[in-house]
Formats: C-alpha cells, sequence, structure tokens
C-alpha cells in the first residue's frame, strides 16, 4: 500500500516505525444521486480499486463492500487566439459500504446561525458608514469623492 523504501529493519532498534501510505482521499459531494449506504472519493491517481479499499478498512475501521473507480478528465478551456488551459485529471472512487452504514454529508452551517447574523448585521453597517463617508458633497462639485471626508 505504501512505495516507500524505508531501511530494513533490525531487532533490537529502539526506534518507533510507523508505516504510512503515500496516498490521499478526499471526500466530495456527490456529481448524481447515489444510494444511502455509498460515498463518493477523489482520490491519489496511482491508487487501485483494492488500494482504496484497504486505506478505508484499515485505517478509518470502514467495512467496504465494493469498490468502483474511473479516471475523470480534467476540462479545457480556451481563449480565443491567446492560449489553452486544462485542468488536471481526477480519479474518482465510488465505495458502496455495508448495509446498515448510511452515510449523510454533514451540514456544517446549521450551528452557527446566529453567528452568521450577527457578522450580517456588522457587515452592513460598516457598509452604510463606508457609504457615509464616501457620499458626494454637492458643494464640491468636480472634486474625487476620496477628498470629501
Amino acid at each position: 500500500m505504501s512505495t516507500r523504501l524505508y531501511p530494513a529493519f533490525k531487532n533490537g532498534n529502539s526506534k518507533l516505525h510507523v508505516f504510512l501510505p503515500d496516498f490521499w482521499m478526499k471526500l466530495v459531494k456527490p456529481s448524481h444521486n447515489l444510494l444511502p449506504n455509498q460515498v463518493q472519493f477523489v482520490v491519489s491517481p496511482q491508487m487501485t480499486k483494492l488500494d482504496v479499499k484497504q486505506y478505508l478498512e484499515k485505517i478509518y475501521n470502514v467495512p467496504v463492500i465494493h469498490v468502483n473507480t474511473f479516471n475523470k478528465m480534467g476540462k479545457t478551456k480556451t481563449v480565443p487566439n491567446q492560449y489553452i488551459t486544462k485542468e488536471p485529471d481526477e480519479k474518482i472512487a465510488f465505495v458502496t459500504l455495508h448495509k446498515d452504514h448510511k452515510f449523510v454529508f454533514p451540514d456544517i452551517f446549521a450551528k452557527g446561525d446566529e453567528e452568521l447574523n450577527e457578522q450580517s448585521k456588522s457587515t452592513k453597517a460598516s457598509k452604510e458608514q463606508y457609504a457615509q463617508k464616501t457620499k458626494l458633497n454637492v458643494s464640491k462639485q468636480g472634486v474625487p469623492t476620496w477628498f470629501s471626508h
């Protein structure tokens, strides 16, 4: 599961050896409707189906039934008569969990509604204060607004 080359382990060596994988996985919102026990990941391009399954089972103790992977080509964008750019390719993994496990994407904005209201009030107040400072003074025609304070 790891491609790193480690020095040979010798008995009696007092150092702690921790072997971590070189791979990464990113949980993303599904691109289309999935079953409640399916999850979509963007994974490292070097990962195979077996690597994805072992990563989730051994590191996170998640029971995995089946894994589907495919390579998604990055979009190309063109600016006429100038240049062409291409986004990087991605490897997508659809993981089917045990039928008893149901994954629900967490709602991260549900708890802090009071904080958001306070922040929006302070933002509105600062915008009004800025508008009052920079409003055009009729007695100073032709003078830029940053002189009107």
